[in-house]
């Protein structure tokens, strides 16, 4: 059953996937839908984690490995606590 599931939603995305107007805008999709797969599979909240990694870009353009869906909530307490010593 569980592999039902990630298969039919691997199929809807790539049907939605032809009213993208660009190649790049296909692109930024399926990296989109990527990381949120990645993140429900991960047991994270997808929205949480797509907000931890937008606000901070810059921890995690440095340490991506500290960033994954399954460890994100550890790297962004400790970006919080530094962030809030200074």
């Amino acid at each position: 059953m569980r592999c039902e599931q990630i298969l039919k939603r691997a199929v809807l995305h790539r049907r939605n996937a032809y009213f993208y107007k660009t190649a790049n805008g296909a692109r930024v999709g399926d990296i989109y839908m990527s990381l949120i797969h990645t993140a429900e599979l991960a047991g994270a909240n997808p929205f949480a984690y797509l907000v931890a990694l937008l606000r901070n870009a810059d921890l995690v353009a440095a340490n991506p490995e500290e960033w994954m869906p399954w460890n994100y909530e550890a790297a962004e307490a400790t970006a919080g606590s530094a962030g809030s010593a200074g």
